[in-house]
């Protein structure tokens, strides 16, 4: 099923051969440097950027020009992450895998709350069970910088032309990005994809059609019907649950302006904002759930029919937390009981009271789908 007439140079990651060059590229690059000095001290005053970028440089040429390889790269990240982890989460687990086998290539598709998080802990997941890491779907509204773009190509990104202007082109867009995921698979890459464009601001996870259709496109080019086809790429539903959410209250705010003024402008650089708040926020535990194979004859008839049964999986993976409840003007279950909803109440009420209605609806969603997945 591999596809090798596509040419795909514009969308795909670096391979190895690419990876010293562009390290080169962005520790070169003074606009990368400057964003560090200003994440770091919080300042972008003249004279600290003349003392610390030469420090920086020198640092990075140091630490990273040693990395020649993918796997490289994705080890150094692998490091940094366990140590943001540390200091971010209480705890991060997860089940499925044991269910999935480590030589297939899988087409993950999970709920979307986090930009950066969402596929870096299902990539940390996968590493830790001994899986290979997944190629990861990233929108090019995110690559606004050079430098941004250099460092997720660099991490097994590839760019979903968002931005592509009419139909023949976007058409022409889907068509490729199709294709690519279809040759990914079938040459052994995982790849990861969010279940809608955008993040789930509400907490109500649903997948949209829409993706499934996207996949599709190469599978009808080929002639091979929807059902045998969705079958192929062992698409499996992946639920991220997420005590606290670093972005919720931005989230919330977006949500507020939407219902009250009717739109919401973001700033340049508000996603870049939103990648690190939500690395460097506090996230208590986490838990990342991998579904089951879509395979089932009944489930796969068509993209609607498609779509709902991978929600009702990624339902089923939620784990839940005081806040869920809290949120949901729900009893605490007996395991929970004890533990309180006092960090949730503390976190909703230093919030501005008019988000409060969108922060408690973005808490309570994964439990009322769960609810009513059961009543059916």
């Amino acid at each position: 099923m591999t596809d090798t007439s596509q040419n795909f140079d514009d969308i795909r990651p670096y391979n190895d051969s690419e990876v010293p060059a562009a390290v080169q590229r962005i520790i070169a690059d003074p606009e990368f440097i400057r964003a560090i000095i200003r994440y770091r001290f919080g300042s972008s005053a003249p004279w600290l950027m003349t003392l610390a970028s030469p420090l920086l440089s020198w640092y990075l040429r140091r630490h990273w020009s040693g990395l020649k390889t993918v796997q490289a790269v994705q080890q150094y990240v692998a490091t940094y992450l366990q140590r943001t982890l540390s200091h971010t989460t209480r705890s991060l687990t997860c089940t499925g895998l044991s269910e999935l086998d480590p030589k297939q290539a899988y087409l993950f598709v999970s709920n979307h709350r986090d930009i950066a998080m969402d596929p870096a802990l299902v990539n940390w997941c996968l590493s830790q069970a001994g899986f290979s890491t997944s190629r990861i779907a990233i929108g090019d509204n995110l690559l606004k910088k050079t430098c941004v773009t250099e460092l997720m190509k660099l991490n097994k990104s590839f760019i979903v032309r968002r931005s592509a202007k009419g139909p023949r082109e976007m058409l022409k867009a889907l068509g490729q990005l199709s294709a690519y995921i279809r040759h990914s698979l079938s040459t052994g890459h995982h790849i990861w994809i969010a279940q809608k464009e955008g993040r789930a601001k509400d907490g109500r996870d649903q997948t949209d059609p829409a993706i499934l259709k996207m996949f599709y496109i190469a599978g009808k080019q080929a002639g091979i019907e929807f059902p045998a086809y969705m079958a192929s790429l062992q698409i499996v539903p992946v639920c991220l649950s997420y005590e606290f959410d670093p972005c919720d209250e931005a989230k919330a705010q977006e949500l507020y302006q939407l219902a009250t003024a009717g739109n919401y402008q973001k700033t340049e650089f508000e996603d870049i904002e939103s990648i690190v708040r939500g690395i460097t926020g506090n996230k208590g535990r986490v838990h990342v759930h991998f579904g089951q194979v879509m395979q089932q004859p009944s489930e796969l008839a068509d993209p609607d029919t498609l779509a709902a049964a991978m929600d009702r999986q990624i339902y089923q993976g939620y784990r839940f937390y005081p806040a869920n409840y809290l949120a949901a003007e729900q009893a605490l279950p007996p395991e929970l009981a004890a533990e309180g909803c006092a960090e949730y109440q503390r976190r909703l009420e230093s919030m501005p009271a008019e988000i409060r209605p969108y922060i408690t609806q973005m808490y309570a969603s994964p439990l009322q789908n769960f609810e009513k997945l059961a009543e059916h």
